[in-house]
């Protein structure tokens, strides 16, 4: 916080100094950016350390079945997912985040028809971070958990599967899983080149519907859809996890 405020005023200094419109407006905009990006970092770091809300994530999270499924309640519907065992450190963050409302109000920022719909960048509650769409997340990568023994992948991209994004492999040669952003496969066809690639940690089990109406929305040369759509929350799906409790 205290680099950025320094940059603040070096860049305002500067413009001042300079005595150009054109120059003072883009400083300040810099300068709003920088500000709106420690805030945002600030938040999620927050998040992230707040004890009342991990040890109440903890405690309900010890309630949950080991394939426990959660509502990814959107804007334009409800998506429920079933997240895999044999994927436990992907599985264990997803509840981690979503238990302490990490997910509330963030936008699906990347959609494309016939492929996928993504989310989970905590920059997306401010839309004057929209140029670093897709690079925000909790501060760590998970490691990837995207093949058996045999070096075959755990699970395909079948329609509905929910996987983790993340960097490409030049940055990225251990193929680590964002910490935070996940895809919801919409065409499976479309993705069968993931398979081993990406992490795979669940799978849609209703609302395969809402997946497509997510998917068929007007975007722009961003892929950022037109008007925005929002995970309203994920949350913990009660009857279907008690169900599945009773049957262990």
């Amino acid at each position: 916080m205290k680099k950025t405020l320094l940059y603040i005023a070096i860049a305002l200094v500067a413009a001042t100094s300079c005595g150009n419109s054109a120059a003072r407006k883009e400083a300040e905009r810099e300068a709003a950016l920088a500000d709106s990006l420690a805030k945002a970092e600030a938040e999620v770091s927050a998040a992230k350390i707040n004890p009342q809300k991990e040890k109440k994530a903890s405690e309900i999270i010890a309630s949950l079945p080991e394939e426990p499924v959660f509502d990814i309640v959107t804007s334009m519907g409800t998506i429920k997912v079933k997240l895999y065992k044999d994927t436990p450190r992907h599985r264990d963050n997803f509840e981690k985040l979503a238990v302490a409302g990490y997910y509330d109000s963030l936008l699906f920022h990347r959609v494309i028809n016939n492929f996928m719909i993504q989310g989970g960048d905590p920059f997306t509650r401010d839309t004057s971070l929209v140029e670093r769409y897709g690079n925000g997340g909790p501060g760590y990568n998970v490691p990837a958990e995207m093949r058996d023994g045999n070096g075959e992948p755990l699970h395909r991209h079948k329609k509905g599967a929910l996987a983790a994004a993340r960097k490409g492999d030049m940055a990225n040669p251990m193929k680590e899983s964002s910490g935070s952003q996940f895809y919801l496969v919409q065409n499976p066809d479309a993705c069968t080149h993931l398979d081993g690639e990406y992490t795979v940690f669940g799978e849609t089990v209703a609302g395969l519907n809402v997946i497509d109406r997510i998917a068929s929305a007007q975007t722009n040369r961003r892929d950022m859809p037109l008007q925005p759509i929002r995970i309203i929350t994920i949350k913990p799906d009660e009857e279907l996890n008690a169900m599945a409790q009773n049957s262990q």
